[in-house]
């Protein structure tokens, strides 16, 4: 059931008890989850929060904590699935999700009692109407009818039998062609796995409905809505509206604060929005580094080859910015030269065909010295929640890491994240490089397709899914920018890297085809299923994403054959 009054409907049927918070591991459940943890600490809510990265964890959380708690809020997850089903819960326990994938099961939809789904309505959710989908048995309605006329003539008893008879033929012929429409209408309405409105942005809308809003949570819920444009889960359109409506809320803050003391002391926190370059944290960073690791240049200058190496060095003299200046730390740089850097950036970047390389964004200043972009924390965040740096790569410890990385009272960790960040877009460069050059991107007739085998620098690192998704996304990219073939431009891309070799599984990703009108719709999802259904592959569909999934290593040749054949 779709809730529309958060406040009465949701929190304040949770203010007085103990909340289970089951938070996705991606950085706009982050974000949500910060914004209500505030929330909670203003009305001292008692709730326990349990970081969850997949269906196993999420029906174990549950299974833990079902005695203690009757609430439970899902974010970033269980709104795709049929969650009563999943995890067979009493009848008292209430389950509210707030979760940006789409499509919500329908059973959740029409579920009035355990389900409140937490999702803005103004998505185009496009749920179909319950008649179409459900429907009341009345198969038994006149077998009962028969027996009871035992003590009437039996010429007449049969012309009502026949009579009856014609009926339930009539009735199991609609029963049948209303079986087909309906298949017909879930197959349309779950065919394809997208996004809607960031999870952050909705209980944001919450704080600010109960005039709770802090500058803190308009930062987290900013950062959730920049984690969905980095990792490409939204429309340019979608983005742009959403940043209008962040827009509004920073310049209502900016004014309410211009009155306070507090707008110069030493702690304050300045959000604004700017029209910045698409270059990856380039003020933590030297610009030559960020203009090689960032997807966006090194694709449209094409860095592994030797051509688009000499054409990054007529690009810098264009820009008449000497190579001492652009070689060295950002922070470092000639104040004369960072002034107007991002002019003449971008007038530079015209003449190369670089037309979109601004970015409508948001940036914050903690106190005088610390400044950083949206997406600056999306990349750090994320580099902390999958990180490998460790040997026993604890999840629990990295996601409360990537948590404590979005507070401002704690800038070493956000600073190690960045660090981390870095070492995670080289390797994605270096990557890409290796595998446009060895030409590792194979047309497999309906996608392409690319495998990165044991051994392969950093394999470990695209283990996790936010990594390989970024990975796959650049890596279509360059492809696109790389080959001549028109029809191979228009392809999807699946992508394979090693999970656990002791267990011999492979993560496997889908993503779109890269184009700028696409609408990022994803039916990897579905196809991933009947593939591994029609061949008996040994899969693991855990993650909350449908187009990732594991597979077994000898299984992925029979697999990706019935893909193709799927998709031909």
């Amino acid at each position: 059931m779709f809730i529309t009054d958060l406040r009465k409907n949701f929190y304040d049927v949770v203010a007085n008890q103990r909340v289970a918070l089951l938070v996705a591991a991606d950085i706009d459940a982050l974000c949500a989850c910060k914004i209500l943890q505030a929330l909670f600490h203003c009305d001292q809510i008692q709730y326990t929060l349990v970081p969850v990265t997949g269906w196993q964890d999420l029906s174990t959380a549950f299974l833990e904590h079902k005695e203690q708690f009757r609430y439970f809020v899902l974010i970033n997850c269980g709104a795709n699935v049929d969650l009563l089903e999943m995890l067979q819960p009493d009848d008292d326990s209430i389950f509210f999700i707030c979760d940006t994938h789409r499509p919500v099961d329908v059973v959740n939809v029409y579920n009035d009692t355990q389900i409140k789904l937490l999702i803005k309505q103004d998505d185009d959710l496009g749920v179909p109407a319950y008649d179409d989908i459900f429907r009341d048995d009345e198969d038994g309605g006149d077998s009962g009818n028969e027996s009871d006329e035992g003590s009437e003539p039996s010429g007449k008893r049969r012309r009502f039998d026949e009579g009856a008879i014609e009926r339930r033929i009539e009735r199991q012929r609609a029963k049948r062609e209303w079986e087909a429409r309906r298949r017909e209408i879930l197959f349309d309405y779950e065919q394809y796995e997208y996004h809607g409105t960031s999870a952050a942005m909705i209980f944001f809308e919450l704080a600010w409905v109960l005039t709770k809003d802090t500058k803190d949570m308009l930062w987290w819920a900013i950062i959730g809505l920049t984690d969905q444009w980095v990792h490409d889960k939204i429309t340019h359109m979608k983005y742009v509206s959403d940043i209008a409506t962040m827009q509004r809320h920073v310049s209502r803050h900016n004014h309410r604060n211009e009155d306070e003391e507090n707008s110069l002391s030493i702690d304050c926190m300045r959000i604004s929005f700017e029209y910045d370059v698409r270059l990856t944290l380039y003020q933590h960073w030297s610009l030559y580094e960020s203009i090689c690791n960032s997807y966006y240049t090194a694709c449209c200058f094409k860095l592994w080859t030797l051509k688009g190496q000499k054409k990054l060095q007529e690009f810098l003299a264009d820009m008449g910015l000497p190579l001492r200046q652009v070689k060295q730390k950002f922070n470092s740089m000639d104040i004369t030269i960072k002034e107007n850097l991002r002019d003449v950036i971008e007038e530079s970047s015209n003449k190369y065909g670089m037309k979109d390389i601004r970015i409508q964004t948001f940036g914050v200043h903690f106190g005088f010295k610390n400044r950083f972009l949206a997406s600056d924390m999306v990349h750090a965040a994320a580099a902390l929640l999958e990180s490998t740096e460790k040997e026993q790569n604890d999840t629990t410890d990295n996601f409360i890491k990537a948590l404590d990385s979005l507070s401002r009272n704690n800038l070493d960790c956000l600073k190690a994240g960045i660090d981390l960040a870095k070492k995670k877009l080289i390797a994605i460069q270096q990557t890409v490089a290796s595998c446009i050059c060895t030409n590792l991107i194979l047309s497999q007739g309906p996608f392409l397709y690319c495998y990165l085998i044991e051994g392969t620098p950093d394999v470990k690192l695209f283990s996790k899914p936010l990594a390989l998704t970024l990975l796959c996304k650049y890596l279509l990219k360059a492809f696109v920018h790389s080959t001549r073939n028109k029809r191979c431009k228009l392809l999807p891309l699946i992508m394979a890297a090693p999970k656990d070799v002791e267990k011999g599984t492979v993560i496997v990703v889908g993503i779109p085809p890269d184009s700028e009108t696409s609408d990022k719709k994803n039916f990897f999802g579905r196809a991933f299923e009947k593939a591994a259904e029609s061949t008996s592959s040994r899969t693991l569909h855990d993650h909350f994403d449908t187009s990732i999934i594991e597979l077994k290593t000898e299984d992925r040749s029979k697999f990706l054959d019935a893909l193709i054949t799927l998709l031909s």
